[in-house]
């Protein structure tokens, strides 16, 4: 126990030395004075030192070969439970989609504007996570610039409603076209890539769409970016903000459920089955005869056609798009997503998309801390959950043997 006790206050003074200068120093601009908010660093070092001497404590008992703590055994079941609930059966699963779908049709209506503007950024997340999920947990490669793609569609409809006064509807495909060609571009460069070599090249070409578009002032504004983007239409229906942001969300929705159907067919499809044998090896893949530079394009071009959409939405629900919203941070946040819900997981991608997007919002008297909390969670995740919130489905196989007449009848 001494033993413990040592490391957990060295880890605990080490904490505090290293979050001195970003929690217990206040500098003043006004006044010019250095304020000292050394409370805030001393609840933190208590924190991680009782933090450390429960880490230790369960890993010497692993250690030791001694059964791990557990939670009880009803609360485990119960936990299981909801997350295996949607996939019992057919009944329970029709049933709750629709509970769920009710809610979120209803949600407009008895929430304020706020709460539906929120819900609208979850929902992009949501289908922009859900398009990233194609390239990274169906096909297996790491996309680090999947931010470019959600530029080049919210780009096109404002370059093309200012140059040609395009609407919204005829710029949504075109967004997505857009991004899919650029999506090709990374592509064929690629083909031979996997890996670290794949992250860093598709990193720099979203760095490269970003520089681009910061530089290109003439043709996108530049840093100032480009404003007075134009809300969706109806049928040139007169709408005001309240309207025009519902109109919004049931939009979002509905490209959200039209993205979840199409991803779940695209899994049981030959063209989803080639891209799982892609992510599972890729030499025995081309050994069973599938085209590699087929899948490879196929994946990056249904992965960035998602965000060509999401971006068309964005630029159209925010009215001003710049530079400055599609940095690598995005990217980073939606490949955590895909991480955090689990690779190839449908269900497991929204769940984990609607928490990074919604809890920092309704926590903002965490504010200065939800940096050190995210980042103790994905640290959780990746120890005890490597495999994420929701594991993957994969295709089984159960082969019945025919006996008596009806293998008679089946050798016939």
């Amino acid at each position: 126990m001494i033993k413990y006790f040592g490391k957990a206050l060295l880890a605990s003074c080490w904490f505090m030395l290293l979050t001195l200068p970003v929690m217990g120093i206040r500098l003043n601009s006004v006044d010019q004075t250095v304020e000292w908010r050394l409370d805030r660093v001393v609840l933190l070092g208590v924190g991680i030192f009782f933090l450390s001497m429960l880490w230790n404590w369960c890993f010497s008992r692993k250690a030791k070969g001694l059964p791990p703590v557990s939670l009880p055994a009803s609360f485990g079941r119960a936990l299981r439970n909801i997350f295996s609930l949607p996939g019992r059966n057919a009944h329970t699963r029709a049933v709750s989609l629709v509970i769920v779908l009710a809610i979120m049709i209803a949600m407009p209506h008895v929430s304020s504007f706020y709460q539906t503007n929120i819900m609208i950024s979850a929902l992009l997340y949501v289908m922009l996570a859900l398009g990233l999920n194609i390239a990274v947990g169906i096909a297996g490669q790491l996309v680090l610039g999947y931010v470019a793609f959600y530029a080049v569609g919210a780009y096109s409809y404002a370059l093309l409603n200012q140059a040609f006064g395009l609407g919204f509807w005829t710029c949504l495909p075109v967004g997505g076209l857009m991004a899919v060609i650029f999506g090709l571009a990374l592509g064929f460069p690629v083909l031979r890539l996997r890996g670290d070599y794949l992250a860093i090249v598709t990193l720099g070409f979203g760095e490269i769409v970003r520089l681009t578009l910061l530089n290109w002032a003439s043709l996108t504004g530049g840093s100032g970016g480009i404003k007075d983007i134009p809300a969706p239409g109806f049928f040139g229906m007169e709408m005001d903000i309240d309207v025009s942001t519902m109109f919004v969300y049931y939009i979002v929705l509905a490209a959200v459920i039209v993205t979840i159907v199409v991803i779940s067919r695209l899994k049981n499809s030959r063209v989803g089955l080639a891209l799982q044998a892609l992510r599972e090896d890729e030499i025995a893949c081309e050994a069973m005869g599938i085209n590699l530079a087929r899948v490879k394009l196929a994946a990056f071009a249904l992965s960035s056609c998602w965000a060509g959409f999401a971006g068309v939405i964005f630029a159209a629900k925010t009215s001003f798009i710049n530079p400055a919203s599609f940095t690598f941070m995005e990217s980073a946040m939606i490949l955590s997503m895909v991480v955090l819900g689990g690779m190839g997981s449908i269900v497991g991608v929204v769940i984990a998309a609607m928490i990074l997007i919604l809890a920092p919002e309704y926590l903002r008297a965490f504010s200065e801390y939800r940096m050190l909390i995210f980042g103790a969670i994905m640290v959780i995740m990746m120890i005890f959950r490597p495999q994420g919130l929701v594991t993957g489905e994969r295709r089984r196989y159960r082969i019945t043997k025919l006996h008596g007449d009806a293998a008679q009848k089946e050798r016939a």
